[in-house]
């Protein structure tokens, strides 16, 4: 039964946005009968194998291969082996260094495992080459949403930017079903001007070319128009299987609201004397960090709105300006109980799913805007890097689900400086249209919820993305014989 059974190996890239969407795929199959490996390293294992063990132990064929991350040899401390470590440019350039040392022992890997199928983060372009030597299909993850795959696509396709007075004159993406317009400020650094990152983003997307095909983590009623796009376009096999988070979660979400009840009493308490939408919860993802002014600017803006707030600010975000400017921010909020402060760590399903929470301060990174929609909540767009300026523009302008905070310069957090500050009255007014009363957030809200219903719907038997995932799987079944029968003929 085991030689017959579907073989598939899967290879993350260590960044929470890349990671976790791969994790409840690679769990998704093993859920529908397919042996699944993953291969990474001790620390990147570390953060996801209770779920593992417990599906091996509820009888799924799933395991993770671990292999060494050069921590001595890049000059890092042990267990730094995920770009969220990186909290300085010099440590985030030897994680990614070291990340990039893995490939001749993951080749090895696959070398020995023979597996039927690989399916890799696109960051690892090369592995079309290790599929290629094992005549098994490669599969191409993007942890992003198809809009954001198609609109950089075409902007590389046509660059509608290059001649331009300024960098902040608007260009409109051509050939898309919508109207999208953007300026160049917001598009990443290495499509604005050749740099040492083009050529390696050039080697990525060519790579999804020569796959089999691409998956995406989405569903078809929020995307449909960019499936068929993509379909014409980029002209690669694709399915949409998302949202896996939900779907994975599907059965023990009851469990993961539940929380530390002792740590997360007070926030619930908190959260509990307030009415029905009136609080906007905020958080910049895992890899944001604000610069002192801006988070000035946050704090002043969500104070000056007259609404309740949950801000997750982070612990290295505290003291640059040596007066403890947040903590007498907190102490102020504490007073007027309007506004409540989370270091570091947040419940953040807890939150999302309570009655009190009415919206979203997201910065565009697509888990964070799928865990939104999971539970129908409109958002505040605040992109920073990235193809999050595309996920900013899908989430207003195409799904209207989304106000857009006035974010203006594409910046990994490394190199923010004064131009890409967004100010506390810009922040004031996107929290007032959200949170008020007015027609435009009614219909944001009645369309967020449409969008919630569709993607439960999705991942119920029958269902697109449900449907999507059988399909692939028998078809890498089918390539499988296919190969096997061409082998035995060969032999003989």
């Amino acid at each position: 039964m085991e030689s017959t059974k579907l073989h598939v190996v899967f290879v993350p890239f260590p960044s929470p946005g890349h990671m976790n969407p791969m994790i409840d795929t690679a769990r998704l199959f093993a859920k529908h009968g397919v042996n699944v490996t993953i291969i990474t390293t001790h620390a990147n294992a570390s953060t996801f194998q209770k779920s593992i063990d417990t599906d091996f132990s509820s009888g799924y064929s799933i395991k993770t291969q671990l292999i060494e991350f050069p921590s001595a040899q890049v000059g890092l401390p042990e267990g730094a082996e995920n770009v969220k470590d990186g909290t300085t440019s010099e440590t985030l350039g030897k994680i990614i260094q070291g990340i990039m040392m893995l490939q001749d022992q993951i080749e090895n890997q696959l070398q020995d495992l023979q597996p039927d199928c690989i399916v890799t983060d696109m960051i690892y372009p090369w592995t079309v080459e290790s599929a290629a030597k094992l005549n098994i299909p490669r599969i191409y993850f993007y942890s992003s949403s198809i809009f954001s795959n198609c609109a950089s696509y075409l902007v590389r396709k046509f660059r509608p930017h290059d001649d331009l007075v300024s960098d902040t004159q608007k260009f409109t993406i051509p050939c898309l079903p919508h109207t999208i317009e953007m300026t160049p400020l917001m598009l990443a650094d290495w499509i604005r001007t050749k740099n040492s990152s083009t050529s390696s983003f050039g080697a990525i997307f060519e790579s999804e070319k020569r796959s089999y095909g691409t998956l995406y983590n989405s569903f078809h009623e929020l995307e449909s128009d960019y499936e068929k796009l993509n379909k014409t376009t980029i002209g690669i096999k694709s399915w949409s299987v998302g949202p896996v988070s939900t779907w994975i979660n599907k059965d023990d979400v009851k469990k993961t609201n539940r929380g530390d009840v002792g740590k997360e009493g007070e926030l619930l308490n908190w959260l509990n004397t307030k009415s029905n939408e009136s609080v906007l919860y905020v958080s910049f993802g895992s890899l944001t960090r604000l610069s002192h002014e801006q988070i000035v600017e946050v704090a002043y803006g969500l104070e000056n709105s007259s609404h309740n707030f949950i801000w997750v600010v982070r612990e290295k975000d505290k003291d640059e300006d040596g007066e403890g400017f947040l903590q007498s921010f907190e102490e102020r909020m504490k007073e007027s109980n309007k506004g409540y402060i989370i270091w570091n760590w947040a419940p953040q399903l807890l939150i999302l799913d309570h009655p009190a929470t009415g919206g979203i301060v997201t910065h565009c990174g697509w888990n964070s805007i799928l865990e939104s929609l999971s539970v129908g909540l409109p958002m505040i767009a605040w992109p920073m890097f990235a193809e999050q300026f595309y996920n900013e523009k899908l989430l207003v302008d195409v799904l209207k689900i989304g106000v857009s905070v006035g974010s203006k310069v594409n910046k990994f957090w490394s190199s923010v400086g004064e131009d890409a500050l967004v100010r506390r009255e810009e922040i004031a007014k996107a929290v007032e249209i959200l949170m008020g009363s007015g027609e435009e957030s009614k219909e944001m809200r009645m369309s967020a919820r449409r969008l919630c219903d569709a993607s439960k719907r999705s991942i119920e038997k029958g269902g697109h993305s449900y449907n999507n995932l059988l399909q692939l799987i028998d078809e890498l079944k089918s390539v499988k014989i296919a190969r096997e029968l061409e082998k035995t003929r060969l032999d003989n």
